[in-house]
């Protein structure tokens, strides 16, 4: 599946009759020049989740110091990235990969017998 149908899969699983209207996915161009993507969480899977800010190539006022970078963080559960004109997929990405990790450790830990759980008392 490609990037693209990714998200669009992601975004069609928030939608629910409320979630669009309050929220959504916006794709952006920057005068750096460069892409600015934001993404609403609030009401996902992903709300309150924790991501690991991602700087690269950016000053100490956050300006781009080179033709090469890339920002991306979650503040008040907005996933919020911008980077360089060619990052638009790499940011995607890097939101689709962090949605999977979360999924991925949200399905082990509900498959996982609770502590003390002795699976051979249920044989017959």
């Amino acid at each position: 599946m490609t990037t693209i149908e990714r998200i669009q899969e992601w975004y069609g699983r928030q939608c629910n009759g409320d979630w669009e209207h309050a929220y959504g996915v916006k794709i952006d161009t920057l005068d750096n020049p460069g892409w600015w993507v934001k993404i609403q969480l609030t009401g996902t899977d992903l709300e309150g989740k924790t991501f690991e800010a991602i700087q690269n190539g950016l000053r100490s006022d956050g300006h781009p110091s080179e033709r090469d970078w890339i920002c991306c963080s979650v503040k008040d559960n907005v996933f919020d990235a911008a980077g360089d004109p060619n990052k638009l997929e790499p940011i995607l990405r890097l939101f689709l990969d962090w949605k999977d990790k979360n999924a991925n450790q949200a399905s082990e830990a509900t498959s996982e017998p609770a502590p003390g759980a002795d699976s051979s008392a249920h044989q017959g």
